[in-house]
């Protein structure tokens, strides 16, 4: 059944000898894109060789059972782990996406609903947030314009894996499944006659581009400087330290404010332009190759939801998958993972259908 995994566990071994090779750390690049590869084909390996294992084991466990009874049993709860390890391998071998171990600049828009809607859009700010603490990432506002009452009608961040990564568990691989239309039904602040109201923010997500990604001439860029807007401030509203940069060939832009410098905020929107043009890369290779991931929603159209937040029944749902749950309370506090793998698994099972 997994005879091509032959051809993985030959190319385990040979990357096992390579890092054992003190010269090849020389090139810190090189052994670290080795390490990588080890790491992915490791529970491949140790999961093949398990199944390889029990098939032998069933074997002899019959051979036995055909004159003593008592071994009847021990095939029956044999066959059993070889079907649990046929499954886990199948999922293993799913083909993985190439920007899973990548961090992720994340950007959330308020949308239909005015203040209400930016207000929301501060909520799932606060989510994210308290997630990435939950897991051990790091995050970083890179930009953010407020509204008048507290929410955000724009705010990016950049979130960050700590340490090493297992596979599957990179930022990409977990938050890629946020991006789209955010709908939240609740009695806003605002509301006198406490009438429930929708409103929807949108959420967009992409792989953080490093430099070498993203191929980048100057001379296809413009760049405009102009003044903060926002509460006053040191720099704010009286130097023109915010930037716009404009990808002239794909008219992408991306701008920053934040900064008390122009080249701070330079830096910072060059950041989200690179992450914007990879993401924008990917998406074109992927629909030349009819093999699209999943698609994010860039208009805050409350018709295109992908998940909604209802707040008097304390209910999540996911539109994509059927996921729901009543625990709206815990997930706002940052208690995504249920959430997050109900989106993977279906992601899995479409793979596995596919192959």
């Amino acid at each position: 059944m997994f005879e091509a995994v032959e051809e993985l566990v030959a190319e385990h071994a040979d990357l096992e000898k390579k890092l054992a090779d003190p010269s090849v750390h020389t090139d810190q690049a090189n052994a670290r894109k080795l390490n990588k590869r080890y790491a992915e084909l490791t529970p491949i390996v140790t999961t093949y060789r398990s199944w390889k294992q029990t098939g032998d084991d069933i074997e002899t466990a019959r051979e036995f059972a055909a004159d003593d009874p008592d071994f009847v049993a021990e095939v029956k709860e044999l066959e059993k782990q070889r079907e649990e390890l046929t499954e886990k391998l199948r999922l293993l071998l799913v083909p993985r996406d190439p920007s899973d171990d990548k961090d992720v600049i994340l950007e959330i828009k308020a949308g239909a609903g005015g203040d209400e809607s930016a207000l929301f859009a501060g909520d799932l700010l606060r989510m994210y947030l308290r997630y990435a603490e939950r897991v051990g990432w790091k995050t970083e506002i890179i930009d953010a314009t407020e509204s008048e009452l507290g929410g955000y009608k724009d705010v990016q961040v950049a979130v960050k894996a700590r340490g090493q990564i297992e596979p599957g568990q990179g930022v990409w691989a977990r938050l890629k499944y946020e991006g789209g239309v955010h709908r939240v039904q609740r009695v806003p602040a605002t509301e006198s006659q406490g009438r429930i109201h929708t409103s929807a923010a949108g959420v967009l997500v992409t792989p953080e581009a490093e430099e070498v990604d993203v191929e980048i001439n100057p001379n296809d860029l413009r760049i405009d400087v102009y003044r903060s807007s926002g509460p006053g401030g040191q720099s704010v509203n009286t130097t023109d330290s915010a930037v716009r940069i404009t990808h002239l060939p794909t008219g992408v832009v991306a701008s920053c404010q934040n900064e008390k410098s122009q080249l701070q905020n330079k830096e910072q929107a060059m950041r989200i332009l690179r992450s914007r043009l990879l993401a924008a890369a990917q998406e074109e290779a992927e629909r030349e190759a009819a093999d699209a991931r999943r698609s994010q929603v860039r208009t805050v159209d409350r018709s295109e939801k992908i998940r909604t937040y209802n707040y008097p029944e304390n209910r999540i749902s996911d539109h994509r998958v059927g996921f729901k749950a009543y625990n709206l309370d815990q997930v706002l506090d940052g208690d995504l993972d249920a959430v997050i793998q109900a989106c993977v698994d279906a992601d899995s099972a479409a793979k596995l259908a596919a192959a």
